[in-house]
């Protein structure tokens, strides 16, 4: 992966420089999205050609590894825009702070989000797990396990749905990387990042902000 150093100066050209000014460029590009007005921007030969010596990402996508939650899609964004995270139920490890502080140390991302969805998987075998007492064979118990703090922290709220499942933990999710991560809590006392948790609506397409630190 390559650094800042050397940056392109039609790559540099527009780039929102702040926490607000990132978040905004995601808003407007899912707008555009749920309108059927995408842009389908920096996705021709020339961007390629012109990303290739460095890149710069904007935003760094933390979300589910849901296939329905295609970052650079929902957001209207194109090459070397995001630097997209994802695992199931996006929890978090080691791998995944470092690969965000990567982007936030090396590439001088200012901007993290967080993206929760509505009828996530790991949110509802978390779900059963409280209900019935079971919980997933292999790998997939320990993303459930990971998962189980947010939903028992709101289960007097959760037995009879997911929405307040999935968005406390997005706020989980939001705060834990600020806990976890030095450089993440430094560049947030800094001002030159900010962490903002948002749900998407499979079936709108729309994301709507939950939680945030610096935005």
């Amino acid at each position: 992966m390559a650094e800042v150093g050397g940056m392109d100066d039609d790559i540099d050209s527009g780039w929102p420089a702040t926490p607000a000014t990132a978040l905004q460029v995601l808003v407007e590009g899912n707008k555009r999205f749920v309108t059927g007005e995408r842009r389908h921007p920096h996705q021709d030969a020339d961007r390629r050609a012109a990303l290739a010596p460095a890149q710069r990402p904007f935003a760094v996508l933390f979300g589910c590894s849901d296939s329905r939650l295609a970052a650079e899609i929902i957001f209207d964004q194109g090459l070397g825009d995001l630097f997209v995270v994802r695992t199931a139920g996006h929890v978090v490890g080691a791998e995944v702070l470092g690969s965000i502080e990567y982007a936030v140390a090396a590439l001088d991302t200012p901007l993290i989000a967080v993206l929760g969805h509505d009828s996530c998987g790991a949110i509802a075998a978390a779900l059963d797990a409280v209900r019935h007492g079971t919980t997933p064979e292999g790998f997939v118990r320990d993303v459930v396990e990971r998962v189980m703090l947010s939903v028992l922290a709101v289960r007097g709220q959760v037995l009879s749905g997911t929405d307040a499942a999935v968005e406390e933990h997005i706020r989980y999710t939001v705060d834990l990387l600020v806990r976890r991560s030095q450089v993440i809590a430094d560049r947030l006392a800094e001002g030159r990042v900010g962490v903002v948790g948002m749900s998407y609506g499979l079936a709108e397409g729309t994301v709507r902000r939950v939680a945030g630190h610096g935005v």
